[in-house]
């Protein structure tokens, strides 16, 4: 199995006329993701990739049967597309456009209160299931289908993660990468719950850095509820204090949310955590016999 996306996920790409998101729509189909469709204002009835265009969400879930929104779009105009996503009722909402203001994706969770839908991102780099459904920018030629989630708010870590999985020859069931900045629409706990969930998730890798509390949290859950053995790896275990390190989220704003204080709670939740990607395979393949 695997988690949010699927060969039922019916994709549409918000922003799908610009060099952005034409681009990653060539990607995604030819990784096999269904996309019915793009959304452009202004710019309906035109087709990017033989991808139909729509002037509305609204109007391409009605026509295309949409159920997964991808948004490229500037960041300016992210929120409003998230929130029409929202109003027309699209299960999967992921944000890859970075550089949205805080109060934006504040109003934007306000929104998604009381409803069953789920945003990941902004900022973020997509979700894949490997040989099922790719929606985002990641590179879906170093994955490979198996029974490892991944879930990460590193971009690049991911796919570094993900690399000597596949070496390893251990698939990846789904990996999600979450976003960096500090304001999210899902975090860690939300996906390790699925993951625990799943029936053909044999194990996990949980991608954490420095800054915010995400990991501590997700520490406290996989004390409590974890029912399959869990691998880290934090980043950032060199970064000097109150220094911004890529993300904005990534910023040591006290003594607990430094690297070694996220690995100590880990550890002592019973999350082997690790001080090199690479060592990842070999101690989920011994935590997994």
């Amino acid at each position: 199995m695997s988690i949010l996306l699927d060969e039922n996920s019916r994709v549409i790409v918000q922003g799908i006329t610009g060099r952005d998101g034409s681009f990653h729509t060539e990607r995604m189909l030819e990784y096999g993701t269904t996309v019915v469709g793009g959304v452009t204002p202004g710019k309906g009835g035109q087709a990017v990739c033989g991808v139909p265009v729509f002037n509305t969400v609204a109007e391409a879930k009605d026509k295309a049967g949409a159920n997964t929104a991808v948004i490229y779009v500037p960041a300016q105009f992210a929120k409003d597309a998230i929130l029409e996503d929202i109003k027309a009722g699209i299960p999967l909402i992921i944000c890859i456009t970075e550089g949205l203001p805080v109060l934006d994706v504040v109003e934007v969770k306000k929104a998604l209160k009381n409803t069953s839908l789920r945003l990941i991102g902004p900022n973020c780099p997509g979700v894949i299931s490997p040989g099922k459904s790719k929606v985002g920018i990641m590179p879906g030629h170093i994955h490979k289908p198996g029974s490892i989630g991944v879930v990460s708010r590193s971009g690049t870590l991911t796919y570094e993660v993900v690399y000597n999985l596949t070496l390893s020859g251990m698939g990846q069931s789904t990996c999600v990468g979450l976003g960096g900045d500090p304001v999210i629409g899902t975090r860690f706990i939300d996906i390790l719950d699925m993951f625990m969930r799943d029936d053909e998730t044999t194990g996990i890798v949980i991608v954490g850095e420095i800054g915010g509390e995400d990991e501590q949290i997700a520490a406290e859950y996989i004390k409590k509820e974890a029912t399959k053995p869990v691998v880290g790896f934090i980043a950032g275990r060199s970064a000097p204090a109150g220094k911004r390190m890529g993300h904005a989220g990534a910023i040591i704003s006290s003594g607990d949310t430094t690297a070694e204080a996220k690995r100590t709670i880990l550890t002592a939740c019973g999350v082997t955590v690790v001080d090199f990607p690479d060592e990842i395979p070999s101690v989920l393949r011994e935590k997994i016999k």
